[in-house]
């Protein structure tokens, strides 16, 4: 079975993202990356992570509304899974908290998505 592709994307990529790819990166079976969506975000999000991705978690709705605005014309986000996480910027890289609230709203998600795919 191939490796389920997990892009992570908040707006700077500096703190929440960067911490989801850091700690998923350890499960077996998935693959991660992280980007944002910010013009000043330390990896620009582009079409091609994109379409690498097979679910794209974003930290806050505002981030999700920038997506679909700037990829509105490109078909890159036909048939993608978009995930809100609603976890606002209030956490530093790393910070427990933040790796304990990303754990709780992605894993069980990862379990629905595997009992769609399957």
């Amino acid at each position: 079975m191939e490796n389920l592709k997990l892009l992570f994307v908040c707006g700077k990529n500096m703190l929440r993202s960067p911490t989801a790819e850091a700690i998923f990166a350890e499960y077996p079976g998935l693959e991660v990356d992280s980007a944002g969506v910010d013009r000043d975000a330390e990896t620009l999000l582009g079409v091609e992570a994109i379409e690498w991705a097979d679910i794209i978690f974003v930290m806050e709705k505002t981030h999700l509304r920038k997506l679909r605005t700037k990829f509105k014309s490109d078909p890159c986000l036909r048939n993608k899974r978009l995930v809100s996480l609603d976890i606002p910027d209030n956490y530093e890289y790393m910070q427990p908290e933040l790796i304990d609230l990303l754990n709780r709203k992605i894993i069980p998600l990862l379990g629905t998505f595997a009992a769609q795919d399957s």
